[in-house]
């Protein structure tokens, strides 16, 4: 359990997410992820870095139950860990390639959205639930997958997107069979790390002086809307609703 990183490959670092049951990260695993990517992206060896997760899913956000127990102290190291891990992907000195399959939600929007290339499976779907479950964020990052009038009908509804459709919208690279991802990032991450190491750490500098939004400054500006929420007591009031709903559903009420 925790934040691993391996060498498949000549030229590849893989790093593996794995906090079971869902990938809901505490606070110690958004900045233990954070250090793997940035660890990884200054070894000179490394020219891809390729994201991927074990367990049910990809990503299921922060863990919720951590900041209940905790409180305040909780939530404001989730934003600052959040904050680290998103950073560390997009700040990586080589591409990274995210692997995602099965869900992909809240915090693992803020990884992918960072990414230079997703590949996902067929059975992988991606959302910000945050609405739901009391807080905000991450709109920085779903920016970066689909059109604005998209993102709002998404962040809005709370619903969720299929790995297909954000292929017919250009941010996923390929859709894949689940058990062909591994081998699909890899392949892609493969031919990346076949370039001149020197030459692609200059063409990962120069793409992100040209984006046209300030994915930091954008996602700290958000965080304090989710810290808004939740000492104005919205957060609270959401999540139980939210929850009592959920307990409705299934017991079939």
């Amino acid at each position: 359990m925790g934040v691993s990183t391996s060498s498949p490959e000549k030229g590849i670092s893989l790093v593996v997410v794995d906090f079971p049951p869902v990938n809901a990260l505490p606070v110690a695993g958004w900045f233990a992820l954070a250090d793997a990517v940035r660890a990884a992206g200054r070894d000179p060896a490394t020219r891809c870095v390729v994201l991927a997760a074990e367990g049910r899913g990809f990503n299921a956000g922060v863990d919720i139950k951590e900041i209940q127990a905790r409180g305040g102290e909780a939530l404001v190291g989730a934003n600052r860990g959040c904050f680290e891990a998103f950073a560390a992907v997009y700040e990586c000195e080589v591409p990274v390639v995210a692997a995602v399959r099965g869900f992909c939600l809240g915090g693992g929007i803020g990884l992918v959205g960072n990414a230079d290339v997703i590949v996902a499976s067929e059975d992988a779907v991606f959302g910000l639930p945050e609405l739901d479950r009391g807080a905000l964020g991450a709109a920085t990052h779903l920016a970066r997958l689909v059109p604005q009038h998209l993102l709002r009908a998404l962040y809005y509804t709370a619903r969720t997107v299929s790995a297909a459709e954000l292929h017919a919208h250009g941010s996923v690279w390929r859709v894949t069979p689940p058990d062909e991802l591994e081998g699909t990032a890899l392949e892609l991450a493969g031919e990346i790390a076949a370039k001149d190491g020197e030459l692609l750490r200059l063409a990962k500098a120069a793409l992100n002086g040209i984006d046209p939004v300030d994915v930091r400054r954008s996602y700290r500006f958000e965080q304090g809307f989710t810290y808004e929420a939740s000492v104005g007591g919205v957060a609270d009031r959401v999540r139980a609703a939210f929850g009592s709903a959920a307990d409705e559903r299934s017991s079939g009420e």
